[in-house]
Order: structure tokens, then sequence, then C-alpha cells
């Protein structure tokens, strides 16, 4: 069984993500979870008192949502889980609540309204593709529930406000202001109009930012699961309004955002809160990579470690590999939608070396050691576009998280002071039908004929046919993990030839094989 998408279940509630397959699902993470508690503490005894897990379920403000929790709750309960509800809530949200425990989260992120969908975790990450698997073979073999006297009582949680006030916490010590100053002052009234997008952003963002001093209009600021005021994925045309909002209010303002006028940036979110878009004082979207880089560079520069690294995919920015080692790090480039897989990896492979693994783990090292710390690496972000992982703070991706620490970061520099040093090149996506079947066969094929057909290009074949050019320049061709196409993104001064002439060779490929 395909359960398992780029990022957890996904689709129609009426087709794919319906009340049988929840509670499948449910009953089947208990199963798994069971079994991995009882590797922890050694075998069960006879009476189920050894591996009963703790599983937190929590939903995005989507219609069905109720439904499709009520199901996951009795899969859970049938199977022998601790069930903790605990309603409404943005996705990071319920990862932070899963810290030492497990969780499900209902939520189709920033697909359409008829659809929903299930993302687990496990202290605080999500299920890696071992986790995934099992839990697939587990619905595949349609496991019956656990004796009756084993089945649990569900228990009610409200972890929000503890989740707010950790993320407060953490933006409000980041290193961002002056070397005598270095935890910098609030945000000091910083104006930032935030879009909601009738999301789970709603009951977030806007608290934390307000808590660290900031000033803030909300668009779309009530929960409503049609997502009546926009799509639920924040792109450059759903942000019409917020970006026409900023622009409009900046007019004539001679420092945006201070002293009571304009906006000094707009945020939009998606349905869940992981993903964040920021769009600048002009009301123009700020490209997803360029604030990756930022965000990168602030990460390496402020970590004060030997070995700071960066874990991205493939499709990212150059941009971010040149803010990122100019700062004194490096990036290691991971598959897409699978960040949680590429921190665990670097750590596994820093621990097998004897170094530090833990950003944690270096709370007491001064920036002024990390040239002496020869035995430090840490991996201190991982992003993919849109979405962002804080390793210091927690293993998630967290768009609450991100808008505070760049709102702090905004409010000592501005964001065009941040934006200035990034090299923005033009950037391009494009899709090339391709039937599910045939992608085997035509990735195989173009790990050859794409080297051949741009000889000058470093090749890197980990995920997808990546081609780096001399000009730094680059292409990178990967199938699509949940529709029929093979995607060709190109970064380039001349980007749109790089990329007519890559997708040509992918054509031809795809009509020899399809």
């Amino acid at each position: 069984m395909g359960l398992f998408g780029t990022a957890g279940v996904r689709g129609s509630a009426e087709t794919r993500v319906t009340p049988a397959l929840a509670l499948q699902v449910g009953r089947a993470v208990a199963a798994v979870a069971r079994n991995h508690e009882r590797d922890a503490v050694g075998t069960a005894t006879t009476d189920g008192s050894h591996g009963q897990p703790e599983v937190v379920v929590a939903r995005d403000g989507r219609v069905t949502g109720p439904a499709l929790a009520a199901a996951v709750e009795a899969g859970l309960a049938a199977g022998g889980a601790q069930v903790t509800r605990v309603g409404q809530l943005p996705t990071p949200a319920l990862a932070y609540a899963s810290r030492g425990r497990y969780g499900v989260m209902l939520t189709a992120s920033h697909n359409p309204p008829s659809d929903n969908g299930i993302k687990l975790f496990v202290d605080g990450v999500e299920f890696d593709r071992q986790h995934e698997r099992a839990v697939e073979d587990r619905v595949d073999a349609d496991d019956p529930p656990v004796s009756w006297d084993r089945w649990t009582t569900p228990v009610t949680g409200d972890p929000l406000d503890s989740y707010l006030a950790a993320v407060e916490a953490y933006a409000r010590e980041l290193p961002v202001g002056t070397p005598t100053d270095p935890a910098g002052v609030d945000l000091d009234g910083l104006r930032i109009a935030v879009d909601c997008g009738n999301g789970m952003a709603a009951p977030a963002t806007p608290t934390v930012l307000r808590e660290l001093g900031a000033t803030v209009v909300t668009l779309n600021g009530n929960v409503d699961g049609h997502f009546p005021g926009r799509g639920s994925k924040p792109t450059p045309e759903t942000l019409a309004d917020l970006r026409a909002f900023v622009a409009d209010a900046n007019v004539g303002v001679e420092d945006p955002g201070r002293d009571g006028a304009g906006f000094a940036f707009g945020i939009g979110h998606d349905g869940d809160a992981d993903r964040i878009v920021i769009v600048d004082a002009d009301g123009a979207v700020v490209h997803e990579d360029t604030v990756l880089a930022i965000l990168a560079e602030h990460y390496v520069d402020s970590s004060g470690v030997a070995d700071p690294v960066v874990v991205t995919t493939p499709n990212a920015s150059a941009r971010i590999d040149e803010r990122v080692e100019a700062a004194g790090g490096r990036v290691e480039r991971v598959r897409l939608g699978a960040l949680h897989e590429g921190v665990a990896a670097v750590r596994e492979n820093t621990a097998d070396a004897g170094r530090v693994a833990d950003p944690r783990a270096d709370d007491d090292l001064a920036t002024d050691d990390r040239h002496t710390a020869t035995d430090r690496t840490v991996v201190v972000f991982a992003a993919e576009p849109w979405k962002h992982v804080h390793p210091a703070f927690g293993g998630w991706i967290d768009g609450v998280c991100s808008a505070a620490v760049l709102a702090r970061l905004v409010s000592t520099v501005g964001l065009e002071g941040l934006r200035e040093p990034v090299t923005e090149r033009p950037y391009r996506k494009v899709s090339v039908d391709c039937p599910d079947e045939a992608k085997t066969t035509v990735m195989n094929r173009l790990t050859a004929r794409l080297p051949s057909a741009f000889p000058s290009a470093a090749v890197d074949t980990d995920h997808g046919v990546r081609l780096e050019f001399p000009d730094a320049s680059w292409a990178l061709v990967r199938p699509s993990g949940t529709e029929p196409y093979v995607r060709v993104y190109a970064e380039s001064d001349a980007v749109d030839e790089l990329t007519e002439d890559v997708r040509e060779v992918v054509e031809a490929t795809v009509d020899a094989v399809a």
C-alpha cells in the first residue's frame, strides 16, 4: 500500500482519508507504538502493563476534522493506546505536545477544504519511513483490536498556551542584538500584518508576536474550515489581499512599521500553520529561498560551533549554500519531505564519529570558541521552501516559530537589511506529465541522459538528478511523490533557457518510455 506521501496521508475526505481509514490508521499506530514501547522497556507482560503508549490527537479547523479525529481516537483506544484529546491546534503545537509520547494530527495543511490528512509524530518528530511502513503493514493486515479489557478511555488536554509561551521564550532569547546586548530588545511596537488564512495560525502567531512587543493586524483571523477568505495554500495569488493591504498602508510612509505607521512586513500562513510566506513593505512576496537563506545564515553565524550544518532539499536555491558558506557552515541535502530524516542522519553520523550532535548541548559554548571547538558538529537549521525546522527549539516544521524569529531579526536591521546580502537569481518550477508507472524508468534513464546533455555540470543523483553549473546556476529533475508529474526546477540568470533545455530532455525521455 502506498499510504504515505511526502507529508503523511492526504487526500479527499470523501474518497481517501475517510473515517474508515482513520480508524484503521489509529489502530495501526497503536500497534506500532506498543511494539516500540515494548522494545524500549523489555518484554511486555501478559496483561499489557508494558507497552501502553500515550498518543496526543489534534485537528485543524476543517469541517471533516471532528469525525476523523473521533475515528482515529477510536482506533487508538481499541488498539490499547492512551489517548489525550486536545482539539484544534496548529500542527507545530501538536508536534510540541508529542514530545516524550506520540502524536496524530488531522490536517491537509494547504490542500483544499474538501481534503484532509493524517500526520504522525513521535517525540516531537514526524514518523520516519520505517515507522510509516510499519503503519502501512498494519493497515494492510487489518489487525483486530486488542482484548476488550485493554481498551482505553480518552482524556483531554490543552497544550496551546504552553507551546505559545515556549515559542515566545525561544524567540526572545535569540542572539539577534548587538555584541553588548546580544539578546536585543523586544519588538517595541513593530507593526506586522498577519494573514492567518482562516487557519490554525489565528490563535498562535498574532499572540506570540504581541507578547514579543509587536503591534499586529490580522486578516482572515477566524478559524473556518471552509477557508472563505482565501485558498489555504499561501501563494502570491492567494495572498493578493495581504499584499495590497501592506502596500497601501505603506504609501508615503518613510519608515514602514515604525512610529505607528504602515507595516514592516506581512506574514501568510497555510491551514495548519507549519508553512510561512513573507511579504515585504512593497507588498511583494519575498522568495521562499531568500527567507531560508536569511534564517540559515543567522543560525550558522550565531551557533558558536565548529561545524554548523544546515539541512535542506535538492530543490532549494544555491543562495542558501552561498550564505551558509559565507557564515562558516555547510549544507547537507535530503529528499523532499524528509527534513527530519536528514537531521537524524547528520546527528547519527556525528554521534558515530564521537562529536556533539544536539544543538542544546552547546548552550554553554561561547561564540568566540567556534574555531577551537573542532569536535562539535551541530544541525543548526533545517528547511525546505516555505517550511522551517528550528532544531534548538524542536524537531518539527514550525511556521509560528519562524514568524517570531523573523520578527526579531527584522526588528534589528529591517527586512531589506537582512535581504541585501542574498543573491536572488530567477527561479522556475515546471511540471512534465508522466504516468506514475513510468516514473522509475524515466528517472533511471535521465541519470544518464541529463549529464550527457549538460557536460559542464556537476551531477548529484541522491535525490533526483541535480545539475550544478560553474556560474552557480542549477537545475533539478525529480518525480512528484503525489501527482503524475516529473518536476523540473531551475535557478539561473538565464532561467527560461535553462528550464526549456532541461524540459526538452525530460519530455523526450518520457515520450520514449510512456
